[in-house]
């Protein structure tokens, strides 16, 4: 998280600095754009982190930009501010997947809860990506066999069921669910078969 950088969208210059000062004091990087476009502009180049965006900017306004962000896969976690109590569009701005919302004027403690539970979030969410690349990088280690003991596995079939299905002795099966753990890099059939789900296209 100490790498992670902030990046401040508002088209009011006296707010960018102000939140910008704020989380610098608490010894965070911030990144500011004075508009939506000039953030997308930046893509896909901008440093991990989380987006603090104002709800209303001209061009294009907080939610769009949520949604923009949505459509280009963008995994920065986004924190809207607004300076107009409109609950129908705090709700609009979660629903876009905004995961925090804060009216202004907010106290600069609640800007720094906010972000650090973003950047957390995204810590999260950058182990979860590299875990399922692992995943499905030793899944394609697998010979055809392996893969279709596995299969038999994950499934909660017995050895000797696999045997039968694939038509070979329960030994057999036994050295081939040995490959696919060591393949694998699984120290438990639970540990294998959560690997094997989460490297499984949705």
């Amino acid at each position: 998280m100490s790498d992670a950088v902030v990046h401040v969208v508002d088209d009011d210059a006296a707010v960018r600095d102000s939140i910008a000062f704020s989380l610098g004091t608490a010894d965070l990087n911030t990144r500011t754009f004075e508009s939506a476009i000039e953030l997308l502009e930046a893509l896909p180049d901008i440093e991990p982190g989380c987006i603090i965006t104002d709800v209303r900017m001209p061009e294009m306004n907080g939610i769009e930009l949520v949604r923009r962000l949505k459509q280009m896969h963008v995994p920065h976690p986004v924190i809207m501010i607004t300076g107009h109590a409109d609950v129908p569009l705090a709700i609009e701005a979660m629903k876009a997947g905004v995961v925090d919302f804060l009216e202004k004027p907010f106290e600069d403690d609640a800007l720094l809860d906010a972000v650090r539970r973003a950047l957390e979030l995204h810590a999260e969410s950058e182990q979860q990506d590299a875990s399922l690349v692992a995943a499905q990088r030793r899944l394609d280690t697998l010979s055809t066999r392996e893969r279709e003991v596995l299969e038999g596995l994950v499934a909660g079939r017995a050895n000797k069921v696999i045997a039968y299905d694939l038509g070979i002795s329960p030994r057999t099966v036994e050295v081939y669910r040995a490959n696919v753990m060591t393949k694998m890099e699984a120290r438990s059939l639970s540990e294998l078969v959560r690997m094997t789900v989460l490297a499984q296209p949705r």
